[in-house]
């Protein structure tokens, strides 16, 4: 669908959070590695809102505190410690964290701070044990020059990342520690980008100066979340916003959902619609129903929407409906989902109960009606919240926090956050900035990803997919360093380090024993002609597996040393010898399967073109 996106007054931005790769935590020295054995102690909590500075409580803190959500913690005695569990107080700032993010705020042009003063912002979801995540402002004022002009980088923030959720199943939510606390670069720009594929671009460039830096890699370990306007809409954050190729669908879905928002509240006020307060018991209207849920349920309960009919029902996102925005509103109070006359007669409901209800309730003939079926406390409180959701349509667009689904539409998460969960963290000291420091870092920047590939094609003759591969690995730099010690070819060395050791680390090898100098004694004896290209991924597997035996020793042991090329031709010899009559029959034609011959006779001990070539040799021989 083609859009007018000025017209629409689109404004989009952009946050990044990305994990750093650096030894300990932010503020303990707990390695950053995540566990998935079994854990060691459990920590049981729950969590309230408290109030800001200025005496007020954060909307978000609140609404997630409405769920009276129970947590619990499972710990490490090696990956977390005391500050993770909220024992003990933080320690000194992560100075490898610290530097990382200043090359970043470097790359993005930015102006950085001369003290670096760590906040606490409110976060009461269980993600963390203290609720609060810490977090401070290292820098402002950045740019990035992109092809539909300049995008303004308004802030880069240090901060810890939360805990992550096992399992929401059961009476406490699950959440394991070991994450709680690696070191998190948050990046955001201005919401100055006015079209989708602006925005994916803006997503794409700042991904390219993070890989550049020393970051993690990985599921997980990137996060994105898109902020979304419309001129007569309001401010949407969409949280979760992985795959870059499905960026332009979420934005166009969620203009799609906000101009749907602005027709339902038009409609409304030209109904003259209104939302009754009260919620009704509505158990002996189905007494005999046939539906299986609403006969199991210890109650029912339902609300009038006077003047809502048939826009419960609107499509708002493809396969979404505006009941499905009162029914994430609903979910929050505990409920599975809800019913509405809009969707009835359906999930065995009779068209004969609906028009019993609908006398019973008195309602007309525009009005609607929600039903919920579940304990008497969580249906009312799931009653009250849909209330809640439903007089805000006649506002249209509601501030919100949502979060992205695979298909490219959203769902309700919370109200849109506010300054009031933000206050001062008194455990930590300010930490000074040095503009010396600062320059020093400005003046050593790596190179971004993009640039790195084209230089590693030009100079070393690779293929595209090869220099894209040692990239987005990250090994490009010690393929140029083996290059370095070993004057060899370049092919090779870029498919060990781009897809061996990734075959490896799949099967299970440990290649933490492959270390870069087994690597350069490897490849010395590639150039050196002791062990053929084909001897490589065998040898590989013998120095995982063997890490404290020499590598020439290793390929002696596993017979994957060379043969002299006498040798090679005298074993050829004998097996061209020996297929005369498929030669006279193929011609040249056999030269394929000889070499698959040759090949499994020689197991890895020649080089495949000398192979190639006396075999090539001995057929035109006899031709």
């Amino acid at each position: 669908m083609s859009r007018d996106w000025k017209k629409l007054g689109l404004k989009m931005g952009l946050e990044v959070h990305q994990q750093l790769d650096t030894e300990s935590k932010l503020f303990c020295p707990c390695p950053t590695e995540l566990r998935d054995d079994n854990y060691d102690e459990e920590i049981k909590r729950i969590l309230r809102p408290t109030q800001s500075e200025l005496g007020q409580i954060d909307r978000a803190a609140y609404q997630e505190s409405m769920q009276k959500q129970r947590f619990n913690y499972e710990s490490y005695n090696t990956h977390t410690c005391l500050v993770e569990t909220d024992d003990e107080p933080p320690h000194a700032l992560n100075k490898e964290a610290l530097d990382i993010s200043l090359t970043i705020a470097s790359l993005l042009n930015m102006k950085v701070v001369d003290e670096f003063h760590t906040m606490r912002k409110q976060v009461i979801d269980g993600s963390n044990t203290s609720g609060f995540q810490r977090t401070g402002l290292l820098a402002t004022d950045g740019y990035l020059d992109t092809p539909y002009g300049e995008v303004k980088i308004e802030t880069l923030g240090l901060e810890e990342d939360a805990a992550r959720r096992v399992d929401s199943e059961g009476p406490y939510t699950e959440f394991r520690l070991d994450r709680l606390g690696i070191p998190l670069a948050e990046i955001t720009t201005d919401p100055s980008v006015h079209n989708p594929d602006a925005m994916q671009h803006v997503a794409y460039m700042i991904g390219q100066v993070l890989r550049s830096t020393k970051v993690k890699r990985g599921l997980g370990t990137i996060r994105q979340d898109v902020n979304i306007s419309i001129a007569e809409g309001a401010r949407v954050e969409i949280k979760g916003v992985q795959d870059l190729e499905l960026m332009p669908e979420i934005v166009e879905r969620e203009v799609t959902r906000q101009l749907k928002l602005i027709e339902i509240r038009n409609q409304l006020k030209e109904r003259n619609a209104e939302v009754i307060d009260e919620i009704y018991d509505i158990d002996e209207v189905f007494n005999d129903t046939g539906s299986k849920i609403l006969k199991s349920a210890k109650s029912i309960k339902a609300i009038i929407l006077k003047g809502f009919d048939g826009l419960i029902g609107l499509e708002v996102q493809p396969g979404r409906r505006f009941g499905t925005e009162l029914s994430g509103y609903a979910k929050k109070r505990g409920v599975h989902g809800l019913f509405h006359t809009d969707e009835l007669p359906a999930y065995g409901i009779s068209q004969e109960e609906v028009n019993k209800l609908k006398e019973y309730l008195k309602v007309e003939p525009k009005d609607a009606i929600i039903i919920v079926a579940e304990k008497p406390e969580v249906a009312t409180s799931a009653l009250e919240e849909v209330i809640r959701r439903s007089k805000m349509a006649f506002d249209g667009v509601v501030e919100e926090t949502r979060k992205c689904l695979e298909d490219g539409n959203t769902e309700y998460m919370r109200p849109l956050a506010t300054a009031n969960r933000m206050y001062l963290e008194t455990d930590i000291p300010l930490f000074q900035i040095s503009k010396e420091h600062v320059n020093e870092i400005a003046n050593n920047l790596p190179e971004l990803p993009d640039e790195k590939k084209a230089r590693i094609i030009k100079e070393y003759s690779l293929s595209e997919d090869l220099a894209n591969q040692l990239v987005r690995t990250q090994e490009a730099d010690m393929f140029e360093e083996i290059l370095k010690q070993v004057k060899v070819e370049s092919t090779p060395v870029a498919s060990v380090l781009a897809y061996d050791l990734k075959e490896l680390r799949r099967d299970n090898h440990n290649i933490n024993n492959i270390t870069f100098d087994k690597l350069v004694d490897m490849f010395k004896l590639l150039k050196d002609n002791k062990i053929s290209k084909d001897a490589l991924n065998k040898l590989l597997i013998s120095i995982s597996d063997n890490p404290n035996k020499n590598v020439e020793k290793l390929a002696e042991e596993n017979n994957l040393t060379l043969l002299s090329e006498e040798d090679v031709h005298k074993i050829i010899e004998n097996i061209v010898s020996k297929n005369e009559t498929m030669i006279s029959e193929r011609q040249m034609g056999a030269m394929g399967p000889l070499m698959g011959m040759s090949m499994k006779q020689l197991k890895g001990k020649a080089d495949g073109s000398i192979v190639n070539k006396i075999v090539r040799e001995e057929i035109q021989k006899r031709l």
